[in-house]
């Protein structure tokens, strides 16, 4: 039910867009053609933005476990168990994280085994840096914790270095993504102010006019996959947790 609802808001969010830029344009250009080829091109780029937004949580997940393994460390020192520690999490760890551990806390009391909770947590996350976390968590409770505090603090560090490196990556590689959105928008843009003509408007109303649209339209779509796919950072695959 709630994939089924999560669509229904895409496709009303879709449209909407759509139907907004397709009235504006068609206010200012008087063209239907080209108010229907503009309108695409925007719900186009738009639609593949608001992933971009979307993949937020996932930076902030990834953000939040260093955060995550020193509460987990701060706990096992002050006496908690593992398993405490991690469920104080809810009510002391990152916010963005606090839902995700008060589902492991609820997993416990109705007497759900230790690794059923914590494979649920790792479902939730779904991060290749995750995955280390949490199977280190599962090992040192099936093998015993002696080191469990080294080995945590150890891995922090690395998902440290990781975010580090990451985010360096992404900073010099945002300019490719932003150069995607304006090297689509551009020539989009320019027809919108040239349409404001009304001999421009006839010339697309064509059989030309409409084969140069629908070529427009088609470039535009391959241009911002390939500029995307440029800037895209390679994903190491998930070992654990992979379903």
């Amino acid at each position: 039910m709630k994939t089924t609802q999560l669509s229904s808001s895409t496709f009303i969010r879709i449209f909407a867009v759509f139907l907004a830029t397709f009235a504006i344009t068609l206010a200012l250009t008087s063209s239907i053609v080209i108010a229907t080829s503009i309108a695409l091109v925007f719900t186009f780029i738009s639609t593949l933005a608001s992933r971009n937004i979307e993949r937020k949580r996932e930076r902030a997940l990834l953000a939040a476990l260093p955060e995550i393994i020193d509460h987990t460390i701060s706990g096992v020192q002050s006496g908690l168990s593992l398993a405490e520690s991690l469920a104080s999490l809810n009510h002391r760890g990152p916010e963005i994280s606090r839902d995700i551990f008060e589902i492991f806390e609820t997993s416990l009391k109705e007497g759900r085994r230790f690794e059923e909770a914590i494979g649920e947590v790792q479902f939730q996350f779904s991060l290749r840096s995750a995955d280390q976390l949490f199977e280190a968590l599962r090992f040192a409770r099936v093998l015993g914790g002696g080191e469990l505090v080294n080995l945590l603090r150890e891995l922090g560090n690395f998902t440290r270095e990781d975010l580090a490196l990451r985010r360096e990556i992404e900073a010099k590689q945002g300019w490719i993504r932003n150069s995607a959105h304006l090297s689509a928008g551009a020539p989009w843009l320019l027809l919108l102010l040239l349409s404001m003509q009304p001999s421009t408007a006839s010339i697309y109303a064509t059989t030309s006019g409409i084969f140069v649209l629908i070529l427009g339209m088609v470039l535009t779509t391959v241009a911002y996959f390939w500029m995307g796919y440029l800037g895209r950072i390679p994903q190491p695959p998930r070992i654990f947790g992979s379903l």
